[in-house]
């Protein structure tokens, strides 16, 4: 092999070797170059939570480079009780962008003060329905087995889940639901399935003109229809 050749096979596997280290080395160069300083931040997915909130956590500076790690920014998003999960992607030359996903929540229980703020796992959310609208039905109290059954139906039953303006325990058993058009009447370990038994009787109620008091799913294989 001539001199050549093999000076021309070395510059290539430099070349080679650069490209491949390109993920390790290049952040750390680019980091020093004030081109890539941090200028702008975008924040999507924020609807209870003040973006100005984010941005004091971040902490970020124009001091900052778009290539600094970005876990640390991630771990002081999350800290924020009312946000779940958190993504950092990288606009260039000089922009965050901040994807969150925050703790919906589901009910609403009045306590000292005004309403509490309560999530589908039972946390109680910092959000002021003073200062936010939160869009909820009512408990009377906390209540973790409603709360699930709620932040059920808000993910797979949501136009049911949104005509519910209270819901409460009736004994030990029981539970009666508020719905905007009439109270339904179920056993405290009612599932979806039994739940969807109520939009056939309404509809069925309605195609026969049918003014409903009460719907009654605590019967087993039974939907009983009280009339007005």
């Amino acid at each position: 092999m001539t001199p050549e050749r093999t000076l021309k096979l070395g510059f290539i596997g430099l070349a080679v070797l650069l490209v491949a280290g390109f993920p390790l080395w290049g952040p750390l160069v680019m980091r020093r170059m004030t081109f890539f300083h941090v200028h702008r931040i975008e924040i999507l997915g924020a609807h209870y939570v003040a973006p100005s909130d984010i941005l004091t956590r971040l902490h970020v500076d124009t001091t900052a480079s778009v290539w600094d790690a970005t876990a640390p920014l991630i771990a002081r998003i999350v800290s924020q009780p009312e946000i779940q999960s958190a993504v950092i992607h990288r606009k260039l030359p000089g922009t965050l962008v901040v994807e969150i996903r925050e703790r919906v929540p589901v009910a609403l229980v009045p306590g000292t003060g005004g309403f509490r703020v309560f999530d589908a796992g039972g946390r109680q959310l910092p959000i002021d329905p003073a200062r936010v609208p939160v869009d909820a039905p009512v408990l009377l109290q906390r209540d973790t087995t409603v709360l699930r059954l709620l932040g059920s139906m808000r993910r797979d039953m949501a136009a049911l889940y949104n005509r519910v303006s209270a819901i409460q325990r009736v004994g030990a058993d029981e539970l009666l639901i508020q719905l905007s058009s009439e109270p339904v009447r179920a056993m405290h370990d009612v599932t979806l399935d039994r739940l969807a038994d109520i939009a056939p009787v309404e509809e069925d109620l309605a195609r026969k003109q049918l003014r409903v008091a009460e719907i009654d799913l605590r019967y087993r294989d039974q939907v009983i229809a009280r009339l007005q």
